[in-house]
């Protein structure tokens, strides 16, 4: 299953100065080659939110608690994030050069809200937008015209597309998925919970029982935990794997042999640097047609209200 729904993007008509854009159509494929999914433009986008709250020093999760200079540094924090990522070449007028072409790059969190500088005319644009409430994020390139843009008011003159041209814009992912934020998402008192316990080994072992069948990321567990070793904290020997499995509680991470083991429970199954917690009890007659695995030569299934906690199995021998 795709991260999102490219046929929706695919299907959307172009306008002919779209269709006309040699350049722009040249840009639009060399992207798509290089990322035809959009999973590494999300992954980096989802890192410099996360680069930007710093959660493992300040505990924060919501973009709301970043400073005004945070929020501004955003942008620039994208576009060298994405050219680390994808090698783009230097552009001599503009940020950079795709396909030998000179492309501007610019991020707003509120959609729309795109702020072009003059000297950006006539050049194309690499326009992104993510909203960690929503989940969400797009990029798509606009040929910057003089007659498509709001002319600018403020000291630097800055533009923004018109929402009546904003279909002048070729999108090469829209309303895409951004990998969840889970703090953010959580329901308040599951959060509370978790922050709560002054130790970070707790906060972790928490985390992990509250928000099971979800994707947690590296950086959600270096936010909770607030400890240099803290992926440490979450395998065995005393990390939340050991500590939760009395609870009946699997943590699985990106190892080969684990994402086996979450796609046969039909779970979702943890990306590079995730993890996924979920309680598993063995499988009765009752529940013949869940899902299950076989662990420590038996069949577990997800646990439900009605089955009782009982000690978890060992996870397979890690293999990447």
């Amino acid at each position: 299953m795709l991260p999102f729904d490219i046929a929706a993007v695919q299907n959307i008509a172009l306008t002919e100065e779209l269709k006309q854009d040699a350049e722009l159509q040249k840009v639009h494929a060399d992207l798509l080659h290089r990322d035809p999914y959009g999973q590494r433009f999300a992954s980096v986008l989802r890192d410099t939110i996360d680069q930007l709250l710093n959660g493992e020093v300040t505990g924060r999760y919501d973009w709301a608690t970043l400073y005004k200079t945070e929020r501004t540094h955003a942008g620039t924090l994208v576009e060298i994030n994405l050219q680390r990522e994808f090698q783009f070449t230097d552009g001599k007028a503009m940020d950079y050069r795709i396909a030998d072409i000179e492309v501007d790059c610019k991020y707003s969190q509120s959609f729309g809200g795109w702020m072009i500088p003059p000297e950006a005319k006539g050049h194309l644009c690499l326009l992104v937008w993510a909203n960690d409430y929503e989940s969400r994020w797009s990029a798509g390139l606009f040929r910057v015209r003089d007659e498509w843009l709001n002319q600018g008011s403020n000291r630097d003159a800055k533009l923004t597309v018109k929402a009546l041209h904003r279909d002048k814009i070729m999108w090469l992912w829209r309303d895409a998925d951004l990998p969840e934020n889970v703090l953010l998402h959580m329901d308040p008192a599951d959060r509370d919970a978790v922050f709560a316990p002054s130790s970070g080994q707790q906060r972790l072992n928490e985390l992990f029982r509250r928000a099971q069948k979800r994707r947690i990321s590296r950086n959600v567990v270096r936010t909770v935990a607030q400890q240099k070793d803290y992926m440490k904290r979450v395998r065995g020997n005393g990390g939340s794997r050991s500590a939760l499995k009395s609870e009946g509680i699997l943590i699985m991470g990106d190892y080969d042999s684990h994402r086996s083991v979450a796609r046969q429970l039909d779970l979702p199954v943890p990306r590079e640097g995730e993890f996924i917690s979920v309680r598993v009890a063995k499988r009765r007659a009752r529940r013949l047609d869940a899902p299950y695995v076989m662990l420590d030569e038996q069949a577990w299934v997800i646990a439900d209200s009605e089955d009782v906690p009982e000690m978890a199995p060992s996870l397979p021998t890690h293999t990447k």
